[in-house]
């Protein structure tokens, strides 16, 4: 599988599907049971469960992997996680913005050694500017963080920019404005999606697929509306039309 560098144009390689709050057998079976599905999430819940295993089994289903662990270290141990990271096979890596340019840069470096060793393509790593579970009243309550989001989220992606990140991950109401400062191949992945009518569930900063990819979004991380479903698959395909009819 080649290595990203603009946005996919088939719907089914915009989706991510989120495997999140189940178990290392149940998101295997749903991942087997979309016959469409190219890409998966790993998030914190099922690697803490299932381990690096995970990352293979879902790979040996043909399966890309969006390993979403979220980074946040001293350079050293950022750069030594990502190298392990990429040498699984994900594709796509998080890492936290806030870290700051030098963990950046060496988290960069550690991702290209670690593919190279395993004789893989070199992921994509993507940097979490701030989390889209965030509103700006707590955010600058509970964080004392007094700059509009709407500033400290493309400071944060300039900075990742600049340390050589390929991409970010951001809430679809910034996608816009990362992607005039940052145009392709820098990637854009944006949870917080939501199908017309579907919960909202944790997230407070979202969009329907359609106005996302309008926005400029890459790729588009769904869970729940998807994972929920009665029929999985038949959710899956509705998405993939909708992101077909608003391309064409």
């Amino acid at each position: 599988m080649s290595p990203l560098h603009s946005a996919p144009s088939d719907p089914a390689d915009r989706l991510i599907v989120a495997l999140d709050g189940m178990d290392a057998e149940r998101a295997l079976a749903l991942a087997a049971a979309v016959p469409q599905l190219r890409w998966v999430k790993v998030g914190l819940e099922l690697f803490v469960a299932a381990g690096p295993p995970v990352v293979q089994r879902l790979r040996d289903q043909g399966k890309r992997v969006f390993l979403d662990l979220k980074f946040h270290d001293i350079p050293a141990t950022m750069a030594g996680a990502c190298r392990s990271a990429a040498g699984l096979g994900a594709e796509l890596i998080t890492v936290h913005a806030c870290a700051g340019a030098e963990a950046l840069a060496a988290a960069q470096a550690a991702a290209g050694a670690g593919s190279a060793a395993a004789g893989l393509p070199v992921p994509t790593l993507l940097a979490v500017t701030v989390l889209t579970s965030w509103e700006q009243r707590r955010f600058a309550n509970e964080l004392a963080i007094a700059e509009p989001l709407e500033g400290y989220v493309p400071r944060l992606a300039q900075l990742a920019a600049r340390a050589g990140i390929g991409g970010c991950v951001c809430s679809p109401l910034e996608v816009a404005q990362l992607r005039a400062d940052h145009p392709a191949p820098f990637h854009l992945v944006t949870p917080g999606i939501r199908p017309a009518g579907a919960p909202l569930g944790d997230q407070q900063r979202v969009m329907t697929p359609a106005q996302a990819v309008a926005a400029g979004a890459s790729q588009l991380v769904i869970g729940r509306p998807i994972t929920a479903a009665p029929d999985p698959a038949a959710a899956f395909a509705a998405c993939c039309a909708e992101l077909a009819a608003a391309c064409s």
